[in-house]
């Protein structure tokens, strides 16, 4: 009875330390455990052992949408190096810049699961053969891309039907439900790489761009050794 006043004044922070620095207290109290009651949501109480299993529940399976989480992100990595590996040998395996965009619309189809793929050389046209390939660098055509080649940032969501018909011509480009239009920025060439779905959640505002900076990356460097063959 003497120590209640003392016991009366400690006050939470005291507790707290205590427990801390003896965490071996309720194995030596063990029948505290039961009888120490703590408020659930619900409206019950419950025992300090039940609030610990809780508590152990939640953290675990916290612990398991995490690991999840990264095992989702480990696969699409994995896919991601993939493609751009399958992107690689594609453009190496072109000798000419026909053979390359062929190639590119194949590998664009089949591995990255798009609908529409258009290249856009910024360049007086070489030969008529590939006229469509080029767009003259003061050509009228180039107005619906100011905002993707002054930033030098992809640009992502459904395209203009004026982006649409430069890029995919007329008669699918009601069909390009969504598109990421990425510049090609470099010393010795400009121009768009275009990649288009009938899904309008395909490509949407704010996605990520490093894969689709890398790719352009990839095609531009092919291009312009390609541009330089006789």
């Amino acid at each position: 009875m003497a120590d209640e006043p003392y016991l009366s004044e400690l006050s939470e922070i005291q507790v707290e330390r205590y427990l801390q620095r003896h965490p071996e207290f309720f194995n030596e109290h063990l029948n505290l455990l039961e009888q120490i009651q703590i408020p659930h949501p619900s409206g019950n109480a419950i025992s300090l052992i039940s609030k610990q299993l809780e508590i152990f529940r939640s953290r675990h399976h916290e612990m398991e949408s995490q690991l999840t989480e990264l095992i989702d992100i480990a696969r699409d990595n994995d896919t991601s190096i993939l493609r751009m590996h399958k992107l690689s040998l594609a453009l190496l395996d072109a000798s000419t810049l026909t053979a390359a965009i062929r190639n590119l619309d194949i590998v664009l189809s089949e591995y990255f699961l798009t609908d529409f793929v258009a290249v856009r050389i910024i360049r007086e046209e070489p030969c008529p053969e590939m006229a469509e390939i080029f767009i003259a660098p003061h050509s009228e055509q180039l107005q619906p891309f100011i905002k993707e080649l002054s930033t030098h940032q992809p640009g992502c969501g459904r395209p203009t039907l004026a982006q649409a018909r430069v890029l995919f011509g007329d008669a699918v480009a009601a069909d390009v439900k969504s598109c990421a239009i990425i510049p090609m920025i470099f010393t010795e060439l400009e121009g768009i790489l275009a990649i288009g779905s009938r899904e309008a959640d395909r490509f949407v505002e704010g996605m990520g761009h490093m894969f689709l900076t890398q790719m352009s990356e990839l095609v531009g460097t092919r291009f312009i050794a390609l541009l330089k063959q006789p």
